[in-house]
Formats: structure tokens, C-alpha cells, sequence
């Protein structure tokens, strides 16, 4: 065990390229991005999962759908991350009878008179920053064509001009899903879906004990000390609209998306296709814009590569029912405590040790090749190791994007798992080094 353990931190501690310097870059951005999330928090009682989603998304410059009852705080998140991107914001309700106009703007008068059909876009949704839209799938077919070219391209046609809209993120509201197979695209076009829940019973005081903290506010005993901390906080924080793009850029150069995340991927897409039913349809654009979210909430967690635990967060992306959301985590889990490639590095090793036992006394070509595949199978298990390590790690820090309920759900579920699949491939760790020993001690002259 004592080589196995040696093996190990030989490997840990060999520098790996970007890896220092990925952390290290960040870190002032990390710290920035947890007090963010403190302040978009602050007097909200159990919306730590939907505040760090909608914060993710818009650095990720994607959009955010809440589906649930009236009066659960949803507009009001919308609110708080415009003043937190201290951009431009746009709120609208929308019903069956919108139209365009309440969205993109009036007719221009003064341009009609020149026979030019343009919008004054002003105070409207092209020139947005952030956008609330309430009751979403109102929406009518005068309305959606653009809102989708404006949700996916971020561009507004107006008149003859194709204008960029300076949208950073959108968020959706409703209270039911889409019935209309018309709103199916607007649908798709929500990377994050989360499904808003009234505070619970176990809640309901603290709920109401920040209501009254606020009531205080309103009556000047405590509001000067209240706005001006937090608009100073705000201040600090704020992140501007070429910031998240910066952000967004440099995840995507920056962040590898491993061989065993793009299998997982894969994998899950095939599982919702053939072992859920109603079959779940993921399309090709949800899939690549999920592994770019990934990317992103790997480099602002520090890491310069996606790992099986970031993928946690595809529990919020890649459902279409909100009973679906359970079996999707059910999977990831299963999937991340799997023992993968165990049976297979226990197959080799046994041939391996077979092939060893008739070349063990020769000299050559043979026994070299012996070492070299002990040894790559031995730093193949190493590195096995190590990101099982990391994944035990789950819920002290390793995502910032998952909310601590989940982490500690997470980390509850993996834990016996990872720690069984982690001494079985200790074992096989110390039959490999033994091997690779006795056949470098043979092999040298």
C-alpha cells in the first residue's frame, strides 16, 4: 500500500500543464462570483440552486427557464441579476393576445412616413441586457419567429437592418409547459430548466422573518444601512456584459472536455432515447451548449478540464418533464460510482502477468514490452485514482454551481460507492507496481 500511495502522489504532484496556472487566474474571478451569489441571495430563503444557475447562465450567455406557481420569486431573480450586470433591463407579461410591439417596440411614425417599416427598440427587449418575460408560452406566432432569432442569434431584424442585441441572459417564466408543439423550439431554446417550488414549512420562518427585516427597511430605522451596503456590494461585483463574454471565450479555449465526459454524454442521450418513457429528445444544439456551460462552470471553479462531477449539472438541462429531472441524477450517479474499467485493467493485468511468466527470464524485445504495458497500465491506474479521489471530494468546493443541498445529496450517495471502487482499484494498483518491479529488475542488464 505504502507504493500505491507513493505512486500516487508522485503523479499528484507532477505539474500538469494549465492546471496551477488555471486555478490561480481565477481565483480573484471565484471570489467575485461567490459574493455575487451571496448578495443575488440575500433575503431569499431556499433559492441557492436557482440563484447559482441563473448567475452560470449568464456567463454562459444562455438562457434560464422557472416553472412554477405565482409569487415564488421569479421575476425578482430576474431583477437581481440586472443590477448585479448593472445593464439594461426588460420585463414584460406576456398573454395570448400580446403583440409585437409590447416586445420589440412601436412602429416608428417618422420612419413610415419614408416608407421604412423600423421599431423604436428603446426600453424594449433588442436593447435588453437582461429580460424577464413572464407566462413565456403565451407567446403567438406574430411573436415567436423573432423572439427566436433574438433567444439564439441574438439579432433583431428591423426594417432592412439586422441589429445585435446586447441580450446576456433571458429568464423565462411560467406556470405550465408548453402544450403546442409551435412552442417547441421557444422551449428547446432554455439551456436551464428548474422547477420553482413554494418556500417549504421548514422555511417559512425564516421567510417570513426577512419579510418583516424588510418592512423595517422600508420605514428608514434600517434602509440607509441596507442600500448603501449593498449597492457598495453590487459595485464591487458587478460584471458587465464583454466580461461575460471574456469569461465564456476563455472557458472554451481553455477547458478540455475529457473522453469520459463526451462518453457520458453519449451515453445519457441514449439512455433518455430507448429506457425512458416517453422517450426524452435531446437535440444536437442542447448537447453542445451543455458542454460549454460545463466548461465554463469548470473554469470558474478553478479546473482546466470538465469533469464527471460537473456533469451534475445536466440534471437541470436535459430534461423535458420535471419528473424526468430524478432519473437523469439517478443515472449520473450511477455512471460516476460505476467501476469503470475495472474489469478491464483486472483482464489486462492477468494477461500481462501471464505473458510475464514465460518471458520473465529471457532478455528483449519480449520483456520490454512486458514493462511498457505494466507500466502504462500501472499510470492508467493512478490516474483512475486520483479522480476517484477528487470525486469523494464532492461537496467541499469541487463545483461552486451546485448548491450545497445538492452537494451533500451527492456526496451521500457517492461516498460508499467511490470508496469501495477505490480500494479495489488500490489493490490492482499494487499488483501492477509489483509487476512492473520485478520486470524492470529482470529487464536491466
Amino acid at each position: 500500500m505504502k507504493a500505491v500511495n507513493e505512486a500516487i502522489n508522485q503523479q499528484t504532484n507532477t505539474p500538469q500543464d494549465g492546471s496551477q496556472s488555471a486555478d490561480s487566474a481565477t481565483a480573484p474571478l471565484r471570489a467575485r462570483l461567490n459574493r455575487a451569489i451571496e448578495v443575488m441571495q440575500e433575503g431569499l430563503i431556499e433559492r441557492d440552486t436557482e440563484v447559482r444557475l441563473l448567475l452560470l447562465a449568464a456567463l454562459s450567455q444562455e438562457h434560464v427557464l422557472y416553472i412554477g406557481p405565482p409569487g415564488t420569486a421569479k421575476s425578482e431573480l430576474g431583477r437581481r441579476l440586472s443590477r448585479l450586470s448593472a445593464g439594461t433591463f426588460f420585463e414584460r407579461l406576456l398573454t395570448r393576445f400580446s403583440v409585437p410591439e409590447e416586445l420589440f417596440g412601436p412602429l416608428s411614425m417618422r420612419a413610415l412616413e419614408d416608407d421604412r417599416y423600423v421599431r423604436q427598440t428603446e426600453g424594449y427587449l433588442p436593447k435588453a441586457n437582461v429580460a424577464f418575460v413572464d407566462e413565456i408560452f403565451k407567446a403567438n406566432s406574430a411573436i415567436l419567429n423573432t423572439l427566436l432569432t433574438v433567444l439564439n442569434e441574438r439579432l433583431f431584424d428591423n426594417g432592412t437592418d439586422r441589429e445585435q442585441v446586447p441580450l446576456l441572459c433571458l429568464v423565462g417564466a411560467s406556470n405550465e409547459l408548453p402544450e403546442s408543439e409551435e412552442l417547441d423550439a421557444l422551449y428547446d431554446r432554455f439551456l436551464i430548466r428548474r422547477q420553482v417550488s413554494q418556500v417549504s414549512d421548514a422555511g417559512l420562518p425564516a421567510m417570513l422573518a426577512a419579510a418583516a427585516d424588510n418592512n423595517l427597511a422600508g420605514t428608514g430605522l434600517a434602509s440607509h444601512r441596507s442600500n448603501g451596503s449593498q449597492a457598495a456590494a453590487q459595485e464591487s461585483i458587478a460584471l458587465t456584459f464583454e466580461e461575460c463574454q471574456e469569461i465564456r471565450q476563455q472557458a472554451l479555449r481553455h477547458v478540455s472536455v475529457p473522453v469520459e465526459v463526451r462518453q457520458l454524454l453519449a451515453d445519457l442521450r441514449t439512455h433518455l432515447r430507448e429506457k425512458i418513457e416517453p422517450p426524452v429528445y435531446v437535440s444536437d444544439r442542447r448537447l453542445v451548449k451543455a458542454v460549454g456551460l460545463m466548461q465554463v462552470a469548470a473554469y470558474t471553479s478553478g479546473k482546466d478540464s470538465v469533469s464527471l462531477l460537473d456533469c451534475m449539472l445536466l440534471q437541470h438541462i436535459l430534461w423535458q418533464q420535471p419528473d424526468q429531472q430524478s432519473r437523469i441524477t439517478d443515472f449520473l450517479l450511477s455512471q460516476i460510482s460505476e467501476d469503470d474499467g475495472l474489469q478491464s485493467a483486472s483482464y489486462i493485468l492477468g494477461s500481462i502477468f501471464s505473458r510475464a511468466c514465460v518471458v520473465l527470464t529471457k532478455k528483449g524485445e519480449n520483456l520490454a514490452s512486458v514493462l511498457g504495458e505494466a507500466t502504462a497500465l500501472k499510470e492508467s491506474l493512478v490516474d483512475k485514482l486520483i479522480s476517484l479521489k477528487a470525486s469523494q471530494g464532492v461537496g467541499r468546493g469541487s463545483n461552486m454551481w451546485i448548491s450545497k443541498k445538492e452537494t451533500d445529496s451527492v456526496a451521500s450517495s457517492l461516498r460508499p460507492k467511490l470508496e469501495k471502487t477505490r480500494k479495489a482499484h488500490e489493490a490492482l494498483l499494487d499488483e501492477a507496481i509489483t509487476l512492473q518491479v520485478h520486470s524492470l529488475a529482470q529487464h536491466q542488464p
